[in-house]
């Protein structure tokens, strides 16, 4: 049974100054919390930035599901004109069919942007569909999964060169799995790890960034690789072996108010022993838009995009975006590339950190005797 969510979104912008609002007697768009949100010019103090996203949905897996989503914005020194924003950004939503998901995550940039860390901690316990292995799944096959997942990450990066960053990541993940029915395609043709496990990755990092900015580019370029190793141990179906991800990007400044931007993925697992939870999905909010976030997935992807971006407001632009992608077994005779394109509209919240709610739609293939793929997509920043 397909697992379909409707939400409900508004933005939470200064409920409590309401009072003051009519102590004050001037009018709602005249008042220095809301003029934050709605005035064309930028705060001149850097001063932090947060937006929060409250969320409502149904679906029959997970029953009446809320929960709020936000992030945070700030420079962590303000005399620093050349610092980067950073972020922090959170997650939790639950469920009447007590479940849970929450996640946390923080992007920090140090004074002269001389380190760069990265972290997430993440617990989440909900269903999602599980289809199979390969890039030829169909949509017929589709089970419904409880999964556990238990995440903690820490990346550190220390400038080396102009422009040039190397580090080390360290990576826990803990998996269970229920199949909801029997006889599924998850029973009947069992992928290795069904059982769940955990597993420890250990691994390095380089980057090269001249990005103009790291929340909306205008103009640069950004390569970042990270390769990861997991000894093998955990518990359970244990991951031995090793992952590489590689991260292209590329921004062009066409005018005052448009840029064009190009992203492209590489992600493949290796080793003797890869449960089907380390294999990478293509789908989501970031890359192939359209698609359901593990539709297809394998030992390895390949994805690229191009998005172009017009801000014809200081607070509203629109996008257009399409590019294709695939995963793949055993070499890239096995690749099939699907399309995936769309557009959406972005509402800057934050003007001194340029920071954006991003609202796109975006359409994939259809397969024989399916309907096509597609879906929205409400995220708390851009694509790439």
């Amino acid at each position: 049974m397909e697992m379909v969510r409707r939400y409900v979104f508004c933005l939470l912008i200064g409920i409590t100054a309401i009072p003051a609002l009519a102590q004050e007697k001037q009018r709602i768009w005249e008042h220095k919390l809301i003029k934050r949100f709605i005035s064309p010019e930028k705060d001149s103090t850097r001063s932090a930035g947060f937006i929060v996203v409250p969320a409502l949905g149904y679906a029959q897996e997970t029953g009446l599901e809320f929960g709020l989503a936000g992030v945070y914005n700030f420079y962590l020194n303000k005399t620093d004109t050349t610092i980067r924003t950073s972020n922090v950004t959170f997650i939790g939503t639950f469920t009447t069919e007590r479940q849970t998901n929450l996640k946390l995550e923080s992007d920090i940039w140090t004074t002269g942007n001389k380190y760069h860390y990265t972290t997430e901690i993440r617990f989440r316990n909900f269903p999602f569909n599980f289809y199979g292995i390969g890039n030829q799944t169909r949509e017929q096959d589709e089970d419904v999964l409880l999964m556990q997942l238990i995440r903690l990450r820490f990346e550190g990066e220390r400038r080396l060169a102009p422009s040039y960053y190397a580090g080390l990541n360290l990576t826990y993940e803990r998996f269970a799995f229920s199949d909801r029915e029997s006889g599924g395609i998850f029973g009947l043709t069992p992928p290795y790890g069904r059982a769940g496990g955990g597993h420890f990755l250990i691994g390095i990092s380089q980057l090269y960034d001249t990005r103009d900015a790291n929340t909306y580019t205008t103009r640069g370029y950004y390569a970042r690789a990270k390769y990861a190793y997991s000894p093998g141990f955990g518990g359970g179906s244990r991951f031995q072996g090793s992952t590489i991800d590689l991260d292209l990007r590329a921004f062009f400044s066409l005018s005052h108010q448009l840029t064009l931007g190009f992203n492209g993925h590489y992600k493949t697992s290796t080793g003797p022993h890869i449960p089907f939870y380390v294999y990478r999905e293509l789908g989501g909010d970031m890359m192939m838009r359209g698609y359901y976030s593990g539709r297809y997935r394998d030992r390895s992807l390949i994805a690229a995009q191009s998005e172009l971006r017009y801000r014809f407001h200081p607070r509203v632009g629109i996008a257009a975006f399409m590019g294709t992608g695939s995963t793949y077994h055993d070499g890239w005779r096995n690749a099939r590339l699907v399309p995936s394109y769309g557009g959406g509209v972005r509402y800057f919240f934050d003007l001194e950190h340029n920071s954006s709610v991003r609202f796109d739609y975006g359409i994939g293939e259809q397969r024989p005797g399916e309907k096509r793929q597609g879906g929205f997509y409400l995220s708390l920043s851009e694509a790439f």
